[in-house]
């Protein structure tokens, strides 16, 4: 993929895939202006099993009473994947000795599940209708190859990016659909099983030039894209000092090629009106990975850990309601190989681990663990066809709490253009 394309989805194809593709550019005076993005749709089976007793954390919430009578239910639905149909456009030029730049992105989806299918009507039913239209990307860009650059405004956060777009089930479906339903945007991917979802976010990010390979990112971030610590919703607007996100990255080329990288981050989180609140607390988070590729044969390996991060989104059940912040770790481990027919077959183990605090309830998550099959297949240099097999597991704080299990399979396609 090229780097046309790669801006549009954030750099996603660029880090899975080696086939050629075109974008669409057109000369604009002195700008030139590239149109990019992505369609894809994928079928989805996901069979739920194991514990009835809800896990605060969980990937997919309990599996309730189904269609058996005891703990077993089915979901079907065609959906968005991990990575969202995506409308990209992005204008550059070259003023006063500076490389200039801006971005704007669309996220339309295909998951609209409302009795209307367009979004028209919402409320109607059990959770009403689902959002299907993000907005990911706003920002501008100035810089030179002598110095770095600066980005102002919203784009993917430096914490977590490169374990999401390292991830092979970007360009497919990973675990389901997640916390909000078979009608969510996008899927989960690794998010939550893996590793933390980096999220769009407001900021002000510098990053070096390229030294031989090395290259290092540091970001002032807005902290309201930081979830309450027990629940989704993001903390009120007292925060009093924006978050810090940083890495540091080395690429090579050749035979061996690849990347590595160290990253952090650090908030800190006012879930009221004042510091004086007891349960404020701190974000220390903390990540390191690599990915390489000899011949047709691609492997990576991520590792992230920290207090107050919480697990699936940065912060989300980070500390409990007096503030003690919790640890966690996690990471995972993938491998590809491109067979002849140009066919890529992965396989992956991701697992996200929550430790608990003196008086937390056996049913906070312990560990979200997937298993992951993928065989994603170049059927031109524009489209690609996916199959996927997902497993995963939820288990309590508890062990006197049944585990919560899911079976995914998934198969579609994704268009780049």
């Amino acid at each position: 993929m090229n780097k046309k394309l790669g801006l549009a989805v954030a750099g996603a194809v660029l880090a899975l895939s080696s086939a050629a593709h075109a974008g669409i550019t057109i000369p604009a005076g002195d700008w030139t202006v590239d149109i990019s993005g992505n369609v894809n749709a994928y079928y989805q089976n996901t069979r739920f099993s194991g514990g009835t007793t809800a896990i605060t954390g969980s990937l997919y919430g309990a599996s309730g009473t189904g269609q058996d009578g005891a703990g077993d239910r089915v979901a079907n639905g065609i959906n968005t994947g991990l990575l969202p149909a995506w409308i990209g456009f992005t204008g550059k030029t070259r003023q006063n000795d500076l490389d200039v730049s801006w971005t704007i992105s669309f996220q339309p989806g295909v998951s609209e599940n409302s009795v209307t299918g367009d979004g028209a009507v919402n409320g109607i039913g059990a959770g009403g209708s689902r959002s299907t239209f993000l907005n990911r990307q706003t920002f501008l860009q100035f810089g030179d190859a002598s110095w770095g650059s600066i980005k102002l405004g919203k784009d993917l956060g430096i914490f977590g990016s490169d374990a999401i777009l390292s991830d092979m089930t970007l360009l497919g479906v990973g675990a389901g659909s997640g916390l909000s339903g078979s009608g969510a945007n996008t899927t989960l991917g690794g998010i939550g099983s893996g590793y933390t979802y980096a999220a769009w976010k407001g900021q002000m990010t510098y990053q070096s030039p390229n030294w031989n390979g090395f290259q290092a990112t540091i970001g002032l971030f807005n902290p309201n894209a930081i979830p309450d610590a027990g629940g989704l919703a993001p903390v009120s607007l007292n925060q009093d000092r924006l978050g810090v996100e940083g890495k540091l990255t080395y690429a090579w080329t050749g035979d061996f090629s690849g990347k590595a990288w160290a990253g952090f981050a650090n908030y800190d989180v006012t879930t009221g009106t004042n510091r004086a609140n007891t349960n404020n607390f701190t974000i220390n988070a903390y990540e390191v990975g690599a990915n390489a590729n000899v011949g047709n044969l691609g492997v990576t390996a991520y590792y992230y850990g920290g207090s107050g991060m919480g697990t699936t989104f940065l912060g989300y059940l980070g500390a409990n309601s007096a503030g003690k912040a919790r640890d966690s770790r996690g990471g995972y481990l993938q491998a590809t190989y491109v067979i002849p027919t140009g066919t890529k077959l992965g396989a992956s183990y991701g697992v996200s681990n929550l430790d608990d605090v003196a008086g937390d309830a056996g049913t906070l998550v312990e560990s979200n663990r997937r298993w992951t099959i993928g065989a994603y297949h170049p059927l031109t240099k524009s489209l690609n066809l996916v199959a996927e097999y997902n497993d995963v597991r939820t288990e309590a704080q508890s062990n006197t709490i049944d585990a919560q299990k899911s079976k995914n399979v998934s198969l579609g396609a994704i268009l780049f253009f």
